[in-house]
């Protein structure tokens, strides 16, 4: 996936009401950005941290800008845009370069399925599979990529949702995209959402498929890198409560 222009670098001010931010373009003057994130953002939301911009040139957008990417230092980068992994599989797809998937005659987005859903890829021929898209950019510990950084309703439903497929006899697949570039492995954060974690390794055990992949970022766009293993371990181990215990 390649950005539509040239992004522009400067200094976040701050990242507010959860989808705006303030930026000091390297020129000096301050402008205001859509930030494409509605998740907590840990670690990608400090002030001072270099972040790039995208010119948005509709007429029918309020901003003039869309945040895009954060520089994490050492040449490492973090997408910041929720909507990329989609369209980062979606060419993935199209190109047949994710070889876990398996051969499919045929893929559509957002297509209607389970209790008022819509799953972001149907991949058809031979059979059904069902495939969900998660966006990762958490990391704390180590080379960890983690998700979710806050809580998502939304995202047990879909593990229960693509459970109920694999017992109607189709295949379900849930692909976690790390946007970022320094991190080697993958791992749910239990205790930001341990209800997620449940629902995670109950899905595993039903027969859902847990995919990771990392990609590449630049100022030029965001590409699909290679696959990143998934903690064997269940992801609800050492919960009491809604906390990890000791």
């Amino acid at each position: 996936m390649r950005f539509a222009t040239p992004l522009v670098s400067g200094r976040l001010i701050r990242r507010y009401m959860r989808f705006l931010a303030d930026v000091a373009l390297d020129g000096g003057e301050v402008v205001k950005v859509h930030c494409p994130n509605p998740g907590a953002m840990t670690g990608l939301k400090e002030p001072g941290l270099r972040v790039w911009l995208e010119r948005n040139d509709d007429p029918k957008k309020k901003l003039d800008w869309g945040w895009r990417l954060a520089e994490l230092g050492g040449g490492h980068w973090a997408g910041i845009d929720t909507a990329v992994p989609n369209r980062v599989v979606a060419e993935a797809l199209a190109a047949r370069t994710i070889p876990e998937l398996g051969p499919y005659a045929s893929h559509r987005a957002e297509v209607r399925y389970g209790t008022r859903s819509r799953v972001d890829f149907l991949l058809e021929g031979p059979g059904r599979t069902y495939l969900e898209v998660k966006n990762v950019h958490l990391r704390r510990t180590d080379d960890w990529a983690e998700f979710p950084d806050s809580v998502t309703a939304r995202g047990t439903k879909h593990l229960q949702e693509l459970s109920a497929m694999v017992a109607e006899g189709h295949r379900a697949v849930m692909f976690y995209l790390v946007q970022r570039t320094d991190c080697a492995r993958f791992r749910l954060a239990s205790d930001i959402e341990p209800a997620y974690a449940t629902a995670f390794d109950a899905a595993r055990a039903a027969g859902v498929e847990m995919l990771c992949y990392g990609t590449r970022i630049d100022r030029d766009g965001v590409q699909l890198s290679g696959p990143l293993p998934v903690d064997p371990l269940p992801q609800s181990r050492g919960l009491e409560g809604g906390r990890i215990s000791p």
